[in-house]
């Protein structure tokens, strides 16, 4: 079972698309009961994998491997670690919370959403999986059709422009990370003894970082700068934001859910699973890495700023996951344990939290036919349960401690301090201002009277709209109460990543830092060592990244000087041929 667990979990929503082409378009309540169920049954089955994931191994898991075009190189390659993981987990999920929502919003052409909805599923599942670069292209270039189509079918007034423009946006990045694959591709074959084709990620892995000896360093730069717009595009990183806005506020609510809480995500993963492992002499350039900061740094500080001044509350949210994803660019670019553990969990964050603002943003929409923050006030007084839900969803987009969106900003914050204090006072601007925004955003909508006599009789939530929420509530309040089983199934992942970019904050480096906690005086206790409380306190392993030498004493950051990298390769799975299902 085990062994094709991804494939299951992959083509059920499209196995749901085709039967929905068996069901008369007229027959609308079967179409949606079957929408829904398929959709639960999706999230259903990729649970296991929270039970079955082996989080001490940070090599790939659940790996099915068969030949698809041997001609070529390409072929199935599917495989996940603790980064991909928790994101198809996040996928799985927010389909069926998307498709749920959508049961009363959406009432024309019934059949067609469901099925392009499911479709774009399977899209994003793809993308999370794939080990072979052709098969990712194709996942990658697959779920712009659906979301295109959702944008330019079910949208708002402007939505041929929404759509048509995220399409365009997206497909120019796409057009230059192609050209970057062929490179990498060619270069494998050129570069290896037995010269044989082949997409495999992880062959990649070990041929793609010696570039630069073969071809000198501003090839490697250009072939990152592929790699990089196309998914700076995708996060979106400023200034490559612009489509965003529209293409949320043109959206169906179920497509802003999904595209907010998991296409954007796709360009965060790209730089972790692609621009890292690939180019680490490039990222670690002073010139590079200060460019990519600085661009997270506006992008958080912008996003932050227009959200302020916005008054239509869905393009609030919008400009809000500018700032927000902006924080997990810069956790990634600073190249820490810190940094990129608190990206990844800060982007499951980011789901979660934003994914609801846009459901609570949806539920006034269909109830008023209006976004306009100033069309409404007091609604607390009317709708109590969709005022608390707002409310917590609220603090858990500001960061309040005990919510999921504190530790991973904590994180962030933290790698970032390490790396330059200057960096971590603009990045801790952007979480006052994003306090700003929405506090005053849930001010002038929830409390106040009720100055509109639209807004009087405003039903509440029903059972089905509070089943949307009720997921996320539960992972907001747990991830905030206790992320430790969320960061032990993403720490052997991260640590791989940082071994090959930065050795100089690997884990094991903590081992020789013994001495830097204060020796005990006379006639007091012995005070443990830092292994020993690493030991003891998993999280430490986290917190605790600043480099040391072989004295035990901290390595600045700032001398370039970094304990030698073993060199071996140990951090990437071996690309040896392996049976479908065989471990890596």
């Amino acid at each position: 079972m085990t062994s094709h667990i991804l494939s299951l979990i992959l083509f059920t929503p499209l196995a749901g698309a085709f039967l929905l082409l068996l069901v008369d378009k007229k027959n609308e309540n079967a179409i949606r009961w079957i929408a829904n169920i398929v959709a639960l049954i999706g999230f259903a089955v990729s649970v296991p994998l929270w039970f079955w994931y082996n989080p001490q191994s940070g090599v790939f898991q659940f790996v099915e491997r068969a030949p698809w075009i041997p001609s070529i190189g390409a072929g199935y390659f599917l495989g996940i670690d603790g980064i991909s993981f928790l994101l198809i987990m996040l996928t799985t999920l927010l389909g069926w919370v998307s498709i749920l929502s959508s049961w009363n919003a959406i009432q024309e052409r019934v059949k067609e959403y469901y099925i392009w909805f499911l479709i774009l599923q399977t899209g994003m599942l793809g993308v999370f999986m794939a080990l072979d670069f052709f098969l990712f292209f194709v996942f990658w270039e697959a779920m712009l059709v659906p979301m295109y189509l959702l944008i330019g079918i079910w949208g708002g007034p402007r939505k041929l422009y929404a759509a048509i423009k995220f399409f365009l946006y997206t497909l120019v990045g796409s057009l230059l990370m192609l050209l970057a694959i062929l490179f990498l591709y060619f270069h494998n074959i050129k570069y290896t003894a037995d010269h044989v084709a082949t997409f495999s990620i992880p062959q990649l892995y070990l041929t793609a970082p010696q570039i630069p000896a073969h071809y000198g360093m501003t090839a490697a730069v250009l072939l990152f700068t592929a790699f990089f717009i196309g998914f700076a595009i995708k996060v979106p990183m400023f200034p490559f934001h612009t489509w965003l806005p529209d293409a949320h506020v043109e959206a169906p609510t179920a497509g802003s859910v999904i595209l907010a809480g998991v296409l954007l995500k796709m360009g965060t993963y790209g730089f972790i699973r692609f621009s890292l492992p690939f180019f680490p002499d490039v990222v670690k350039l002073p010139a590079v890495q200060g460019w990519v900061i600085t661009l997270s740094l506006i992008g958080i500080i912008y996003g932050a700023l227009v959200s302020l001044v916005q008054k239509d509350m869905k393009k609030l949210v919008a400009y809000s996951s500018v700032s927000h994803l902006g924080f997990c660019t810069l956790g990634i670019f600073v190249l820490n344990q810190a940094g990129i553990a608190g990206s990844v969990l800060q982007q499951i964050n980011h789901g979660i939290s934003t994914g609801a603002l846009f459901l609570i943003v949806g539920i006034l929409y269909e109830r008023r036919h209006t976004r306009e923050i100033s069309e409404y006030g007091g609604l607390s007084k009317v709708m109590p349960v969709y005022a608390a839900i707002f409310l917590i969803m609220t603090m858990s987009s500001i960061g309040l401690p005990t919510l999921n969106g504190f530790i991973g900003e904590l994180m962030i914050l933290q790698g970032v301090f390490v790396a330059n204090k200057i960096w971590a006072a603009f990045a801790a601007s952007g979480i006052v201002l994003g306090a700003a925004y929405m506090l005053n955003l849930y001010q002038k909508t929830m409390f106040g009277k009720i100055e509109n006599p639209k807004n009087e009789r405003l039903l509440d939530l029903s059972h089905r709209e509070f089943a949307t929420f009720a997921p996320l509530l539960v992972l907001a309040v747990w991830m905030g109460l206790y992320p430790a089983p969320f960061l032990r199934r993403i720490e052997s992942s991260v640590d791989h990543v940082i071994a090959r970019v930065s050795p100089q904050y690997a884990t094991k480096n903590l081992a020789d830092c013994g001495t830097l906690l204060p020796a005990a005086s006379a006639g007091t206790a012995p005070t443990a060592s830092l292994p020993d409380v690493v030991a003891q306190n998993p999280a430490a392993k986290f917190l605790a990244s600043v480099p040391c030498d072989a004295n035990g004493k901290p390595l600045s950051t700032s001398s370039g000087q970094a304990p030698a990298s073993s060199g071996t390769g140990t951090d990437i799975p071996p690309p040896a041929d392996k049976k479908p299902g065989d471990p890596q």
